[in-house]
C-alpha cells in the first residue's frame, strides 16, 4: 500500500512539474505573441488638430501649412512646400502610410521622404508635370529615369492612400493597394535630390502644387527595434 502512494505521489509531482512547464511555456508564447502584434499596430503621426511633432519645412519660397478638418493643407510654394517630422523614428523594418490629395497645380503632390537605415530615400507622386511615381534615388539616378519609373494619372481633388515598405533588402510602395515600387536595395546606393534634403529624416513636400495630407501613420513590422534617427533640430 504504501508503495502505491509513494508511486501515486511521484507521478503527481510529475504531472505537476509538466503542468508548470506547459504553464511557463505558454505564458512566453503568448507574451511574445503580444510583443510581435504590438510591434504591428500602427501609431498615428498626426493628431488632426496641430502640428505637434512637425514642423514646416523651411526650403524657401515655401507656402503656408495649415490645419483645417483634421487635415494639413499645404500651400503653393516657389517652387517646395512641406512639412517635416521631429520625432524619432525607426529606420529600417517599418511601413509608413497616409492619404494625400492635390488639390491644385500639376506637380507631385506627395514627395515622402523617409529613412532607409543610414541613408534616405524620397517617394515621388505625381511629379515631372503630373505623373511620374518612383523613388529618387537610386544609384544617382531620380524618380524619372530609373527602374523604380513608371507613369500615373492623378485626379485631382481626390484622396490616394500612399504607402512605404522599408526593409534591410527592399524598398516597397503601394498607391490605394496596388503595389507600384518592389526595389531590390542590396548594393544599391540609396538618397535623396538635393531639394528635399530638408525634409530628413522624415518629410512630405510638394512641388508648385497646393496638397492636402491625412491619417498619417507608422508602425514596426518586427518586434525587435530597429536602429532610430535622431530627433531633428
Amino acid at each position: 500500500m504504501g508503495n502505491q502512494q509513494e508511486k501515486k505521489r511521484v507521478w503527481m509531482s510529475r504531472l505537476l512539474f509538466v503542468v508548470v512547464i506547459f504553464l511557463l511555456a505558454s505564458l512566453h508564447l503568448t507574451n511574445a505573441h503580444a510583443q510581435r502584434r504590438a510591434a504591428r499596430q500602427w501609431t498615428s503621426l498626426f493628431d488632426g488638430k496641430t502640428l505637434d511633432g512637425w514642423k514646416k519645412t523651411n526650403f524657401g519660397g515655401e507656402g503656408e501649412v495649415l490645419i483645417r478638418d483634421e487635415e494639413i493643407h499645404m500651400d503653393f510654394g516657389s517652387s517646395m512646400s512641406g512639412i517635416t517630422y521631429t520625432g524619432s523614428l525607426p529606420t529600417i523594418d517599418y511601413e509608413v502610410q497616409l492619404e494625400a490629395q492635390r488639390v491644385d497645380g500639376i506637380d507631385f503632390f506627395c514627395g515622402l521622404t523617409f529613412p532607409v537605415e543610414d541613408s534616405f530615400c524620397s517617394f515621388i507622386v505625381g511629379g515631372w508635370a503630373g505623373s511620374v511615381v518612383g523613388l529618387s534615388s537610386i544609384d544617382g539616378k531620380d524618380a524619372s529615369e530609373n527602374d523604380t519609373t513608371r507613369y500615373m494619372s492623378f485626379e485631382t481633388g481626390r484622396w490616394y492612400q500612399v504607402r512605404i515598405r522599408v526593409t534591410g533588402r527592399r524598398i516597397q510602395a503601394w498607391i490605394d493597394g496596388k503595389r507600384v515600387v518592389d526595389q531590390n536595395i542590396v548594393g544599391r546606393t540609396i538618397s535623396t535630390r538635393n531639394e528635399v534634403d530638408l525634409s530628413q529624416p522624415m518629410g512630405i513636400s510638394t512641388w508648385e502644387t497646393r496638397a492636402a495630407l491625412r491619417n498619417i501613420q507608422i508602425r514596426q513590422l518586427r518586434s525587435r527595434p530597429g536602429r532610430e534617427t535622431a530627433p531633428a533640430e
